[in-house]
């Protein structure tokens, strides 16, 4: 059974099967437009899974402060740049309150103009100006107390300070670099994976000199402009340079050197982790790590620069803290899209970074991870692409929401309990789209059933069994045939050919149309099924397309039925001036082939076989007995308590070796009168004395009968055979039956 349910369904398995090859190549490739959108898909699902849970809550204590250069302190202490006596001012202020490690996000890369120096420069190029001597030497030895950049660097040395620099891949070669990653094992990048820029802003000479040190505030946002990751170091001329917030975290710790601890991946020698002084820091392969936000911007403490000039923040705000010198003001353009706001201050990012290092908390992504999303989406995709096949549309999509919720909910678990950040939008789609299209192959395979359906039955069938056929397509007959028990039916407009010769085209059009459109109505309302119209003649039967254990039963009542219809289109003809219509009808139950039958020219849904044949030749008889309706004794079979029937004759027809016994049903027999319920009696009566060879016994019954309706076709013929029957001559094994040799 289940072999055969996965032969029925091998298209959508084998597209599943397709879907999930596509995943796991999707997952391996190194196909530049695949890579991209997979991890923009992993960068969403990373942003929504940051801005659920925010693992990375504030502690009570917060070892790190920015100092901001805000809008407030620019109106108070004018616009951006501010003279460096002032900056140098600011530093002073921050030692002088506590601060153990300052880290500038801005660069100084151009000397400030000495007000002394560019004075005496102006007087001795000013056309019509002679200034003395006396006043050139007071400018002159005025120009080193007016130097702001000394000022700066004498409130740099001997503090530790970490001046800001900018590595790039283009851009100005521009200042002094800061010193480069104290390490001993790896000096260079080459044969790693560790990013290399060519290109520098730096700093002062100056100024660079008098600092403890220096690091890159470089950040760089992933291809849709979000910033999640975060270089610890680069290279730069062959050298490694650490970044700003891992510099000041190992002046901070007191840590001499970091070593840098790569894994081989091919032939390259790819990052595995940084060691700063016996703290182990895990990293992309690049040296780089997942910046851990832990709230929307403002969720470190920050102090207004003109606050600190000013000496109005308490000792207690710096004191022990390490402190980042940056900007939110808009105009001075440092603020970055991130996952969990989309203007956020480039100098938070670091103060993020700066903190994960201390308290030794990075999300990351598991050695292990693509390994695992690589099993899980081949086990999982194929089990449910050979199982969701077979689940109604319901339980698929019930199972298919569930399994997509409890990947969802299982990855948001270890992130929020152990920061592992497991690609998620892979395996998703897989299951989400091994969901979506055997619900899209379902809906479009049982839409195309049903025009199909519609297509073929709708003009044969009535409505509702093309309803029930859509709903449940397996209970239709195969249309590449197969055996049935079946009823058929055969009607015939009688003496056609003369009416036909009565009536123009088009008046003969209009009669057979309606005389067939009530008649097809008739069939539809019992359940049948309309094979073909012929000429004057309908052919109809019943069970198939769908199964109909009432098939002899159904058929009975329609024919009885049409025969009230065309009573009373005889009736409407009449008063029109039309010709009388009459119909004999022939049912025939038994087995029948049932299918799409044909030439590859055209095709239809038919019923052939013997029993076909034999319901053909009992509308024809139709004449011979008089009788509107002539049945088998198979039809009859089981429907005697619920229709009267009378008893007609054992015939043996054309082409049929074996006799059978025809009847008439004449109405419902809760409907029968008295009178015709002894009709039928008295009928059976003169048959079984016609059938004992009792001639005389059976001619006075016939005789009554005729007396009683002289217009009875049936009771004439059964005098007329008894009339020209000698017995002298009649053979001893006669049986009763009459044999006719016309069709």
């Amino acid at each position: 059974m289940i072999r055969g349910k996965l032969k029925a369904h091998y298209i959508p398995i084998l597209l599943g099967a397709a879907l999930v090859v596509l995943t796991l190549w999707a997952q391996q490739t190194n196909a530049p437009v695949v890579q991209d959108l997979r991890k923009r898909l992993e960068g969403v699902a990373y942003d929504l899974r940051f801005r659920v849970t925010l693992p990375f809550s504030t502690e009570k204590r917060e070892p790190v402060a920015i100092v901001d250069i805000d809008e407030k302190s620019l109106d108070a202490e004018g616009r951006w740049p501010w003279p460096r006596d002032k900056v140098a001012q600011l530093v002073d202020r921050l030692f002088e309150a506590g601060a153990v490690v300052v880290g500038m996000d801005m660069v100084f890369a151009e000397p400030q103009r000495n007000l002394a120096a560019t004075t005496a420069r102006h007087l001795e190029q000013a056309p019509g100006v002679d200034p003395s001597a006396e006043v050139l030497a007071t400018l002159s030895a005025a120009a080193p107390a007016l130097d702001d950049d000394r000022a700066l660097a004498r409130a740099l040395d001997g503090h530790d300070v970490v001046m800001g620099y900018m590595l790039s891949r283009e851009g100005p070669k521009k200042g002094a670099l800061g010193p480069p990653l104290p390490t001993a094992e790896l000096q260079g990048p080459e044969g790693t994976s560790i990013q290399v820029m060519d290109h520098h802003l730096g700093n002062l000479p100056m100024l660079q000199e008098a600092a403890a040190s220096g690091g890159f505030f470089s950040i760089f946002p992933d291809r849709d402009g979000i910033l999640r990751r975060y270089h610890l170091i680069l290279a730069h001329n062959d050298t490694l340079y650490p970044s700003l917030a891992l510099e000041m975290a190992r002046l901070y710790l007191l840590a001499e050197r970091v070593r840098v601890v790569t894994a081989p991946v091919g032939e390259v020698q790819t990052v595995d982790h940084l060691d700063m002084g016996g703290l182990r820091i895990p990293t992309g392969g690049h040296g780089d790590v997942l910046v851990p936000y832990r709230g929307a911007a403002g969720s470190f403490p920050y102090i207004s620069a003109t606050d600190v000039l000013s000496g109005e923040v308490s000792a207690d705000k710096l004191a022990g803290k390490l402190v980042l010198i940056g900007t939110t003001a808009r105009g001075l353009y440092d603020l970055r899209a991130t996952p969990v706001q989309s203007v956020y201050p480039g100098v938070e990012v670091h103060a993020n970074v700066l903190r994960g290092l201390l308290n030794r908390s990075f999300p990351r992504s598991p050695a292990w991870a693509e390994g695992a999303n690589f099993i899980f989406m081949l086990v999982m995709g194929l089990l449910l692409a050979v199982a969701l096949p077979l689940l109604r549309p319901l339980t698929l999509s019930l199972l298919t929401g569930a399994l997509g919720l409890a990947l969802v909910a299982g990855n948001v678990l270890v992130w929020s309990q152990w920061h592992w950040v497991i690609p998620i939008a892979l395996p998703l789609f897989l299951v989400l789209g091994l969901g979506t299209l055997n619900m899209a192959y379902g809906f479009l395979f049982a839409e195309r059933g049903r025009r199909r359906l519609k297509d073929m039955f709708g003009q044969y069938v009535p409505p509702e069994l093309v309803d029930e056929m859509t709903q449940d397509p397996e209970s239709a007959s195969s249309m590449e045939g197969e055996r049935r028990d079946m009823t058929v039916l055969f009607a015939d407009i009688r003496g056609f050919t003369a009416i036909s010769e009565q009536l123009s085209a088009a008046e003969l059009k209009d009669l057979l149309n309606r005389f067939f459109t009530p008649m097809t109505r008739v069939i539809f309302e019992h359940r049948g099924t309309i094979d073909k119209y012929v000429g004057d003649m309908i052919m109809a039967f019943w069970g198939a397309p769908l199964e109909d254990p009432e098939h002899a039963r159904n058929g009975v009542k329609a024919a009885l039925a049409m025969r009230g219809e065309a009573e009373r289109l005889r009736f409407q003809f009449q008063k029109e001036g039309l010709p009388d219509v009459d119909i004999g009808v022939g049912l025939n139950s038994g087995a029948m082939n049932v299918g799409n039958m044909g030439s590859e020219y055209r095709r239809s849904y038919t019923v052939l076989g013997d029993a076909v044949n034999l319901g053909s030749r009992l509308e024809g008889l139709t004449k011979h007995y008089g009788a509107s309706i002539v049945v088998s004794d198979v039809t009859r079979e089981g429907l005697e308590d619920e229709i009267l029937f009378r008893r007609l004759d054992r015939v043996q027809v054309k082409g049929r070796d074996e006799p059978l016994t025809i009847f008439e049903p004449l109405c419902p027999r809760e409907e029968a009168s008295a009178e015709l319920l002894a009709e039928v009696d008295k009928l059976e009566q003169a048959l079984s004395a016609y059938w004992r060879r009792e001639w005389a016994e059976a001619e006075e019954l016939f005789t009554e009968l005729s007396r009683a309706k002289p217009d009875e076709r049936l009771y004439e013929l059964y005098l007329e055979r008894i009339e020209s029957i000698d017995p002298t001559r009649m053979p001893a094994d006669w049986d009763g039956v009459y044999r006719h040799e016309s069709k």
